[in-house]
């Protein structure tokens, strides 16, 4: 059997997940420091002097800058990390399943679980009736796609339809 994963893919992928929430925390310290200066200027500024509103846009500018970097930075690639970790935790912890079938073909590109994935396709016998079916089972779009044929059997270990490990047969 081929194992797609290893103990290293979780710790790289945690250690990217401490980078990224490393960097935003020191976003976070950056714009609080901006902010307590805002605020020292203004506290010191003279009752009624014209130059409050002039710190009061520029307190809405730093906070509106620290708001649109925000989003999209948790949003997109603490988002993504985050799901990719918990993915690997989930492989590591979750209970496996064993299945041997033909391989039918490959499907487009998806998102399983906040994780892009291709789709291997395999055909599996129905049980209660005399027909094939089609089951879906998820490659990690991170990795090399295995090498499998149309038509060719594999024995396939899976965790909640992602692929973990593979054996081509002959």
């Amino acid at each position: 059997m081929i194992r797609i994963y290893e103990d290293k893919d979780l710790y790289a992928a945690v250690r990217q997940q401490r980078r990224i929430l490393g960097v935003y925390f020191a976003v976070i310290a950056l714009f609080l420091v901006g902010l307590a200066a805002l605020l020292a200027v203004y506290l010191l500024l003279p009752y009624g002097s014209s130059d409050g509103t002039w710190v009061i846009v520029a307190t809405s500018v730093w906070t509106a800058m620290f708001i649109a970097f925000s989003f999209p930075y948790m949003g997109i690639s603490y988002k993504r990390c985050h799901a990719y970790v918990k993915m690997l935790r989930f492989i590591t912890l979750g209970l496996k399943e064993s299945m041997t079938a033909p391989f039918a073909g490959i499907e487009d590109w998806t998102t399983h679980d906040g994780v892009d994935v291709n789709v291997a396709t395999f055909n599996v016998p129905n049980r209660k009736r005399e027909e094939e079916m089609v089951r879906q089972i998820f490659v990690d779009g991170e990795k090399d796609f295995p090498p499998f044929e149309v038509g060719g059997s594999v024995r396939t270990v899976t965790q909640g339809n992602l692929l973990v490990e593979y054996e081509i047969l002959d």
